[in-house]
């Protein structure tokens, strides 16, 4: 029999097995946003098994910088209105 490669899911799994004592180890806050980090991570495994041919922790690592730009960017567009909005009314 041929041996079968691990999925995304797998590898991901295994990897978040590695760092479980360093998470453990993070202040409480800090465990919560990592946390968050890897979910963000996981919503993007589907894509990640595209790109086998890319060390997988990079994909991880790019889906959680991907879904915190997505944050930031929302945030900014948030901002911007409530200025126009504020300017508006001084007007």
């Amino acid at each position: 029999m041929g041996r079968t490669l691990p999925t995304i899911t797998q590898i991901f799994a295994q990897e978040e097995q590695a760092i479980d004592r360093f998470k453990h180890a993070l202040r409480r806050s800090d465990q919560r946003a990592l946390e968050d980090l890897l979910v963000a991570a996981r919503q993007h495994l589907s894509a990640a098994a595209y790109a086998s041919y890319v060390l997988p922790v990079f994909l991880f690592l790019l889906s959680m910088l991907l879904e915190e730009h997505k944050r930031v960017s929302q945030l900014g567009t948030e901002v911007e209105a409530l200025k126009n909005q504020h300017e508006r009314l001084d007007s």
